[in-house]
């Protein structure tokens, strides 16, 4: 079993990170990084962890759904950072966050920063 991490360019998606590792750790787990970021990621050593870059011209969501498809039976968890926005906010701008949470086919734990 492993679990899978969504990790974005913001504050969030390192929070996620942070949370998936210790999660991981505290299972005995693999843990399967979903690269969303312009940039390479910093992975603690000592982890059994699978980095998946983004694949280009697909949705972020669409990408995080496909990796819990594709990996059915193995992934247990989804990690995803939360930044906290108004009512307005969540029905003009739409979330990420939120479209994980209504469509991922295993449990979510959504985290978020301190400043939230």
């Amino acid at each position: 079993m492993a679990i899978l991490v969504a990790v974005t360019d913001s504050g969030e998606g390192a929070v996620a990170l942070d949370r998936a590792v210790a999660e991981a750790a505290l299972r005995g787990t693999g843990l399967i990084v979903a690269n969303l970021r312009l940039g390479p990621l910093r992975i603690p050593a000592g982890l059994d962890v699978e980095v998946i870059e983004r694949k280009p011209n697909i949705d972020v969501a669409e990408h995080v759904l496909q990796l819990l498809d594709e990996r059915e039976g193995e992934v247990e968890l989804l990690v995803i950072g939360m930044k906290r926005r108004s009512p307005v906010g969540k029905l003009v701008l739409g979330s990420l966050a939120q479209r994980l949470l209504l469509q991922a086919g295993v449990p979510v734990l959504a985290v978020k920063t301190a400043e939230n």
